[in-house]
């Protein structure tokens, strides 16, 4: 039975690794600012015939909670897929991957910071081996060089993307809203649009063509809808822990699709530090000892 609603997580996953080579696809094809707003405003439309009167009859529910759905739809919506459509300009899809599958690593840290909880030696021994993973990855081999040549801006624009979704998905479980997730979802893209939509006015303009339409379908149907469906349908059936499981399976998925879309390398240095820091998120959510026993 689990085998048969994996197809659900497995589903998402490689939806949302195929996103990463299209934010990689979209870099010069549209600006930034413009793709995550029309992302976003054409998710909402889709999704308004559907959600609009169900939320609206929860108004008086939801309006306490607005304050922390706001800051929700800025660390998940904006921050995430802003920064990464800004680091695509100069980190591949494959570097992107892989920087982001430290996030269920950084779930964890963040969760002993916000969440109380106490820290074990899979989030400690994990966390020494990603960071060694990651240097070798940002510094292509020469995790020294770091501190000579510096680094790849979109890789530093790609880690702080991640952070914001891992706070996102801690700040999701501690406050815990009594709305409905589907309706959670849509007024956290609602708010997006709002606090977009001045730096879409900002930045240059750039227009919905023909080349650049299907990258935003994928990003407005695929990646923000239909993985959404699958997910949650995954973790309906088979539980949060064990849906997450397959996140594990992001940054390859992400390098398969950049090597056969974009024709991109893959260098030692990404089998070295990319398996490094993978094997230190593994490490982090099998080892559940905790450091500190908690006193009887």
């Amino acid at each position: 039975m689990q085998l048969k609603y994996s197809v659900f997580p497995l589903g998402a996953v490689l939806i949302w690794a195929g996103n990463t080579v299209v934010s990689k696809m979209s870099a010069g094809l549209i600006e930034p600012a413009a793709i995550s707003f029309y992302r976003w405003l054409l998710a909402g439309l889709i999704l308004t015939p559907f959600l609009l009167k169900p939320v609206w009859r929860q108004r008086r529910t939801i309006q306490p909670h607005l304050p922390k759905i706001l800051v929700l739809a800025l660390l998940g919506m904006v921050l995430y897929q802003s920064l990464a459509y800004f680091a695509a300009a100069t980190s591949s899809a494959t570097s992107m991957g892989m920087i982001a599958s430290l996030m269920p690593l950084l779930t964890l840290l963040l969760s002993s910071l916000f969440l109380r909880e106490p820290p074990t030696w899979g989030t400690l021994i994990g966390g020494v081996l990603s960071l060694l993973g990651l240097m070798i990855l940002i510094g292509k081999g020469h995790p020294m060089q770091l501190f000579e040549h510096g680094v790849v801006f979109g890789d530093i624009l790609m880690l702080l993307a991640t952070v914001a979704y891992a706070l996102y998905g801690v700040l999701l479980r501690k406050w815990a809203l009594p709305i409905a997730s589907w309706h959670l979802l849509y007024l956290q893209i609602w708010i997006a649009v709002v606090l977009l939509f001045p730096p879409f006015l900002l930045a240059p303009y750039s227009p919905v063509t023909a080349a650049n339409l299907p990258l935003l379908l994928y990003a407005a149907i695929a990646a923000s809808i239909i993985s959404q469906i699958l997910w949650m349908n995954g973790v309906a059936h088979m539980g949060a822990s064990h849906a997450t499981v397959f996140m594990n399976l992001f940054p390859i998925f992400t390098v398969i699709i950049a090597v056969a879309a974009l024709g991109e390398s893959v260098h030692s240095y990404h089998a070295i530090g990319g398996g490094i820091t993978l094997i230190g998120v593994l490490l982090a959510q099998m080892l559940k000892q905790r450091i500190v026993r908690p006193a009887v």
